[in-house]
């Protein structure tokens, strides 16, 4: 078993039970995501044996539960598992997939708890997708590790777990036996990630590309979207900072906002003024533009494409609102952020100049500072 440079020897020497090279456990929870669990596995699946044969000769998995009932995901569709828990020796890694935050789907099996540290006590690395991080949390085994988050989650997390920070830029963290990925597309990575440890590249490779991905992406790949930076103590505000930030496309009027949150407009613009000084337009404006402002760093879309995005009508009307906010049009800034790689670069080379900081643009020019902190609730 090839564990590599982040797992102890006491945990690479663990007695195997499985002839597979690679052994995976699922524990779900009630109410997980079902996309979560399907690119992980289907991973697994495609890197096991020749073409799409679907064989379990590389590697094997099998979901495991207290009992056999089977298990409700997020979106409906229900699943049985395999076998009871058992012997967790059997498995190379014990992977939990989390789902739905909410108090039903946080009410877990006491049983659950004991098997997740029997795992860890018996040198197993515990895996946590999408919100099962949570759940290992609760079980007080990421003490002392990073966590990977949804930005989605993020504040939940915060609320939940006071005084603890998640990743919640990056897609998936490994830290020595304790692997956490923020759900999603990031499942498959964190699974290829595992394969190309185990069984090789090009297995991972195969497997990623036959589920129509490019590449495998590493774990400091960014979550898909710009981190939001609004302090907030109201439950309202919070509520309704996420739905503008859901709704970036199309945004909503804040009477429809209003409508969602079951109370008023004038209600929701008074929360606004009295706690954050400003108006639910303003920040719904901010939003957007740090959202636009995060594609022209991160992507080679064009203007136009990354203002419909973002709800502008077209490039002319996001470069005004961009000009307005930041001091230079998109065009501008990314030409700016250009030269400051190829400064960076230079630097790396053997410039004797002091290093650019990152690649970013100036960081003590106001008008580079985007003005939304994350949210957090208080």
């Amino acid at each position: 078993m090839r564990h590599g440079d982040f797992f102890t020897n006491n945990q690479a020497q663990r007695p195997r039970r499985n002839p597979a090279p690679l052994s995976v456990g699922f524990l779900l929870l009630h109410r997980f995501t079902l996309g979560a669990f399907a690119n992980f596995v289907d991973v697994l699946r495609l890197a096991a044996d020749e073409g799409d044969r679907s064989r379990p000769i590389h590697c094997q998995w099998r979901i495991i539960s207290p009992d056999m009932s089977p298990i409700l995901s997020s979106c409906g569709v229900a699943i049985s598992p395999h076998e009871r828990i058992g012997d967790l020796r059997r498995f190379d890694y014990l992977v939990v997939v989390g789902g739905v935050l909410e108090e039903d789907s946080l009410l877990v099996d006491a049983r659950f708890y004991d098997h997740l540290r029997h795992a860890a006590e018996v040198g197993i690395p515990l895996v946590g997708l999408c919100t099962g991080s949570f759940i290992l949390h609760r079980a007080g085994l990421m003490h002392g590790y990073k966590c990977c988050v949804s930005w989605f989650h993020n504040s939940d997390f915060l609320r939940l777990f006071d005084g603890l920070q998640a990743v919640s830029d990056q897609i998936f963290v490994v830290d020595r036996d304790r692997l956490t990925c923020s759900g999603g597309a990031s499942a498959a990575h964190l699974a290829a990630f595992l394969v190309d440890r185990h069984l090789g590249k090009a297995l991972a490779s195969k497997s990623l590309r036959i589920m129509m991905f490019n590449e495998a992406a590493k774990g400091e790949t960014a979550q898909p979207t710009g981190r939001l930076e609004v302090v907030v103590r109201d439950e309202i505000l919070k509520r309704a900072v996420l739905l503008m930030q859901h709704h970036l496309e199309v945004p909503l009027t804040i009477g429809r906002i209003a409508d969602k949150l079951s109370t008023s407009k004038r209600l929701v613009e008074r929360r606004f003024r009295s706690e954050l000084h400003t108006s639910p337009q303003a920040v719904y404006i901010q939003i957007r533009l740090a959202h636009a402002r995060h594609l022209l760093q991160r992507t080679d879309r064009s203007i136009s494409s990354i203002a419909l995005e973002c709800g502008f009508c077209d490039g002319s009307h996001l470069s005004r609102v961009f000009r307005l906010q930041y001091l230079r049009t998109p065009q501008q800034f990314r030409s700016q952020l250009g030269e400051s790689l190829s400064l960076h670069r230079g630097q790396r080379h053997g410039s004797q100049e002091p290093p650019v900081s990152g690649t970013s643009l100036d960081e003590n020019d106001p008008s580079n500072r985007i003005p939304i902190p994350r949210i957090i609730t208080v």
